[in-house]
């Protein structure tokens, strides 16, 4: 098949309706590749951004990567002359007299996330990746993966990449650790939370390293071991059926995913989950509707600009954005969303690729997810999805861990904007936060919590910028309207700045900005964005944060409040309005002109040891704030 002679080098152009567009698309992925290899082919250069390793790691990590896409193509019976090239990389890659040999590895490093995909190859595909290989080369391959039983991975979905080297290992006749292997498994175990969640690590983050890493990896063991382990097999499956009906909803009807957490650069591995649901033949929804899941998204994705001029995959999220990465993100990280192309492993008569793409089922308006800490809200005409956050116990240290787990909501609209410096509200652009200064213009955001609890409806967090200031705050949640509540118990006087949506600014569409009296709006054709001071705000403004900072657009926005504190308790109440567009017409959004920010909300009656709230239904809802 020529993709290029297809659809062109625009991978925009293609279809992806059937078997042979994705095909296609894994070819319009990897062409550009070709001329990025090292002379010895075991390393692929694609640009001089760094990472938290050496560049010959990074670009060893780049090598690996495209195997989890070209391990499905070849079993499905695609052919590309890349293969060959790929071949050449392994011989030399693993043998210790060539120049571009990959090394002896140390303890936590990154080259053990790349043999995993290895492991995989040998299981899947043994017939291409080992049997070409003379018994030299075997042992060489063999012997430099076999390092991993020999160092320690972190205490997370690392410890999958033991599993499935060693599941390889097994599958070709090698000698393996199956000690170590058992041993991860029943670790892995533990992580397991609740209704198909598990934990990255103890106490770590629910986030996209449920769905693409830990149930990904856990179902291509059910499938590879599923008579060797049928018990665990079936635990995996259990596990990934109850998780497919709450991930549902993470998904806009466009085909969109939810913008939240780390690693976001691996962009359409969001619906990697979806592909090895289908591959280990797990029944929970129809064929129809895990290839609409997969396939819109793969659609959305390739109409984003997040390529460069030469076709290659770049670090960002919609865009090309190296702001918002992380440490361990080199120039070849993105092509782990190559996991999504596990369906090419499907014959053409698989039930995958033999249904027609089916809709979202009928969803909720609103769903708590207690294990990962949020109530999941969503607009049925617009398709708006959004996560309201009750937040975390615990913290760490990657990259804006602030700005991607500790926001008060998340948005497939708007996304989440992640600091530039350290200097301003500009600079914070602390959307969907409430920051705080000692008035010397640097601001902190919640970073951990003290207390949390999660309802249908509302949701309550206890947390401590400051060892002598305590915030808690109540979101009453909902779209487009939410209701912000926050007392601060203050040992310093401090200046607070409320932040609503972060609304993308196009390169020539129109944008109207109003400032009515006690709020801010910004509205255009991506959406709107509102801010109302109900309580305690003393005055509204649109702040323009520095460009680069939302994961979504390069310039946006942000209606935000302000107020001074003095030392003492302080009740601050605020409005936040938030809504897409699903059409031209921008009718919706001119009503908030109209209407001069009419929020939803009635009188708030506040006493010293409670609030009252006037629902938009007619129901009075109270916060006791002492309790």
């Amino acid at each position: 098949m020529d993709a290029i002679a297809t659809y062109g080098k625009n991978i925009s152009n293609n279809p992806l309706k059937n078997r042979q567009d994705l095909q296609a698309a894994f070819l319009q992925l990897t062409e550009p590749l070709k001329e990025h290899y090292s002379k010895g082919r075991a390393r692929l250069q694609l640009g001089a951004a760094g990472a938290g390793y050496s560049a010959q790691i990074a670009e060893m990590e780049g090598f690996s990567r495209v195997f989890w896409g070209m391990v499905p193509f070849l079993a499905g019976g695609g052919e590309t002359s890349l293969w060959e090239m790929c071949l050449e990389g392994i011989r030399n890659g693993t043998n210790p007299e060539h120049e571009e040999y990959w090394g002896a590895v140390n303890d936590y490093d990154q080259r053990l996330v790349e043999m995993a995909v290895f492991g995989y190859a040998l299981a899947w595909i043994p017939e291409r990746i080992w049997q070409p290989l003379n018994a030299q080369e075997k042992h060489n391959l063999y012997a430099w993966l076999d390092q991993i039983n020999h160092h320690p991975c972190h205490d997370c979905n690392w410890l999958f990449f033991h599993v499935l080297v060693n599941v390889g290992f097994r599958k070709v006749g090698l000698p393996y650790d199956q000690e170590q292997l058992e041993r991860n498994l029943n670790r892995i175990d533990e992580f397991y939370l609740d209704d198909g969640w598990y934990s990255d690590g103890p106490g770590g983050h629910s986030d996209y390293y449920v769905p693409f890493a830990l149930h990904y990896y856990g179902l291509l063991y059910a499938k590879l071991m599923e008579k060797e382990d049928p018990e665990r097999a079936d635990r995996f499956k259990e596990r990934a059926a109850k998780f497919a009906m709450e991930f549902l909803q993470w998904f806009s009807p466009d085909g969109s995913a939810l913008p939240y957490g780390r690693s976001l650069t691996y962009r359409f591995a969001q619906s990697a989950f979806w592909c090895a649901l289908a591959y280990a033949e797990v029944q929970v929804l129809s064929p129809g509707i895990i290839k609409g899941l997969v396939l819109r998204n793969l659609r959305w994705w390739f109409g984003q600009p997040i390529f460069d001029s030469g076709g290659l995959l770049t670090v960002g999220y919609a865009y090309p954005n190296l702001v918002m990465a992380e440490t361990y993100n080199s120039p070849g990280s993105p092509y782990w969303a190559l996991k999504s192309f596990l369906p090419l492993t499907f014959p053409e008569n698989h039930p995958f690729w033999q249904a027609e793409e089916e809709a979202l089922p009928a969803i909720p308006g609103m769903t708590v997810q207690k294990a990962p800490h949020l109530v999941i809200c969503r607009q049925e005409k617009t398709g708006h999805v959004a996560a309201f956050n009750s937040g975390h116990p615990t913290s760490n240290e990657h990259t804006h861990t602030s700005a991607k787990y500790e926001k008060f909501v998340y948005s497939t609209a708007f996304g989440f904007s992640v600091p530039r410096a350290e200097w301003g509200l500009g600079q914070g652009a602390f959307d969907s936060m409430l920051a705080l200064s000692e008035g010397d213009n640097l601001y902190r955001v919640r970073r951990k919590n003290e207390e949390t609890c999660i309802g249908t409806n509302i949701i309550y967090a206890r947390w401590m910028p400051w060892m002598d200031v305590c915030v808690q705050t109540w979101i009453i949640v909902g779209l487009p309207w939410h209701l912000r509540i926050h007392l601060v118990t203050t040992e310093r006087e401090l200046d607070a700045a409320e932040g609503g949506f972060a609304l993308g600014l196009g390169r020539e569409q129109e944008t109207v900005h109003i400032l009515p009296e006690g709020g801010a709006a910004v509205i255009n054709a991506f959406g709107a964005s509102a801010v109302l001071g109900k309580y305690g705000y003393s005055q509204a403004e649109l702040i323009y944060p520095n460009a680069n900072t939302n994961v979504l657009h390069p310039r946006t926005a942000i209606p935000t409040l302000r107020a001074h504190l003095q030392t003492g308790r302080h009740l601050l109440i605020a409005a936040v309005y938030g809504e897409t567009t699903c059409r031209e017409d921008h009718s919706d959004k001119s009503a908030i002109l109209e209407n001069g920010l009419q929020d939803p909300f009635g009188a708030i009656d506040v006493t010293s040891g409670e609030i009252r709230i006037m629902m938009p239904a007619g129901e009075v809802k109270i916060i006791e704030l002492d309790k």
